[in-house]
């Protein structure tokens, strides 16, 4: 019998895995991903200052090159998985990274049963995760309306940038993402992140403040610029490679 692999999938070996669906004509990944997994994603953002986005930890689906990865494990925990592939005879591969300290994973796959006396179990956490989940989709919600809205004040004209008044009254969070969004759509560098685009918000509200002001910066490969009571994203110049 095939052994199943019963261990993480970080981005990298997510790509790897999508191009060799792709080889052999699948659609799907399903992977097992157990609610363990996704308590340690949460602290591992946490860690690492990420935003609502970024706590909501691994969805139940994603679309990666033209693959669909499926988690469809996430609310089980693994000594549950465990137990069942045992009872049912399936072997199935434990990979020795998942105990290396030195990732930090696996350190803090050390800490969780510290945590677990406190009530940070993997089942609360994965249970805080979906909530800041839930909370992400709303927010989402906001923005595509805000987006609408101020496309259909500017004429649905793209060009002409928007209305910098309309956007300096909208909640931060919304300016956040609106501008990130037309950040990665104009920009050819991948998508920004989200604490350089905090940064830029701000020195673009100070700018906005102070009426009549002129701003212009670069990000990931978009020119974000305030003149005459506009904003405008637009794709900024390739950057000029020595020839050999």
């Amino acid at each position: 019998m095939a052994r199943r692999a019963l261990a993480s999938c970080p981005v990298a070996q997510a790509g790897l895995l999508a191009r060799a669906a792709r080889r052999h004509g699948a659609t799907h990944i399903l992977t097992a991903h157990t609610r363990d997994d996704q308590a340690e994603t949460l602290l591992m953002r946490l860690l690492r200052g990420s935003g609502i986005a970024g706590l909501s930890a691994m969805t139940r689906e994603t679309e990666r090159d033209g693959v669909r990865l499926t988690r469809p494990l996430l609310d089980v925990a693994k000594a549950q998985l465990i137990a069942t592939l045992h009872k049912a005879r399936i072997d199935f591969a434990d990979d020795p990274t998942n105990r290396d300290p030195a990732f930090t994973r696996s350190r803090l796959r050390a800490l969780m049963p510290v945590l677990a006396k406190e009530g940070g179990d993997a089942r609360n956490l994965a249970r805080l995760a979906a909530r800041l989940a839930r909370a992400n989709a709303a927010v989402e919600v906001l923005v595509d309306g805000a987006e609408r809205y101020l496309a259909l004040k500017d004429g649905n004209d793209h060009d002409a940038g928007i209305d910098a008044a309309l956007f300096m009254a909208m909640p931060e969070e919304i300016r956040l993402r609106l501008l990130m969004r037309a950040i990665d759509r104009a920009g050819y560098e991948g998508p920004a992140e989200l604490g350089k685009v905090e940064t830029l918000l701000a020195a673009l509200d100070r700018t906005l403040e102070d009426r009549g002001g002129r701003f212009k910066q670069t990000l990931a490969g978009a020119v974000v610029s305030a003149a005459g009571g506009r904003i405008r994203v637009t794709p900024a110049p390739r950057r000029r490679t020595r020839s050999a």
